[in-house]
């Protein structure tokens, strides 16, 4: 089997070998139009190859394009919510400091309050301010001295200077300045 295998072959081999050699050379018009031919399926793999270049190209394009969409949108979303989140965060802020501001007006408004009062019960308990004795001038020291607002302290004046221009109104001035005082 193996030498039939092996004469196969050399008479195919052979075959091949009488046809090549024995092939008329090619005549002049016949390499020109093979030449042609070469040269035609050269120009169209050519054009192929440009053709499928330039699609990958416009694929490449399209493909960095759209990224590039994406990321600025990816972007733009980001800002946004980069914006949001400083403006949340900037009224967060505003609405404690306006409650904070609330509450410490609350506690001034609370310890000026205890100031006063605590202003009259010391002129009674010092005996500077009863119906039978008036210490104008440690009165209006005092109130000088204090942490009152001006109007507060211009109202109490007010009032002292009325008990010492109208000593007998003593009894119901007092009440005016416990009102003034403990508001």
């Amino acid at each position: 089997m193996s030498r039939l295998l092996l004469v196969l072959v050399v008479v195919v081999v052979g075959f091949g070998a009488y046809f090549y050699l024995s092939q008329p050379e090619p005549t002049p018009a016949e390499k020109l139009q093979s030449a042609a031919e070469e040269a035609g399926e050269a120009v169209s793999e050519a054009a192929s190859a440009v053709k499928e270049a330039a699609g990958e190209a416009a694929d490449a394009v399209a493909d960095q394009v759209t990224e590039t969409a994406s990321s600025v949108a990816d972007q733009a979303s980001e800002a946004a919510s980069s914006v949001t989140e400083q403006a949340t965060d900037a009224a967060n802020s505003a609405a404690e400091q306006a409650e904070e501001a609330v509450t410490q007006a609350g506690d001034q408004v609370a310890s000026l309050t205890d100031q006063g009062q605590d202003l009259f019960n010391s002129w009674v308990e010092e005996g500077k301010l009863t119906a039978q004795n008036f210490d104008y001038d440690a009165m209006v020291e005092a109130i000088q001295d204090s942490t009152l607002s001006q109007e507060i302290k211009a109202q109490t004046v007010a009032i002292l200077d009325e008990i010492k221009a109208a000593p007998e109104t003593v009894a119901e001035k007092i009440q005016e300045l416990r009102t003034l005082l403990t508001q």
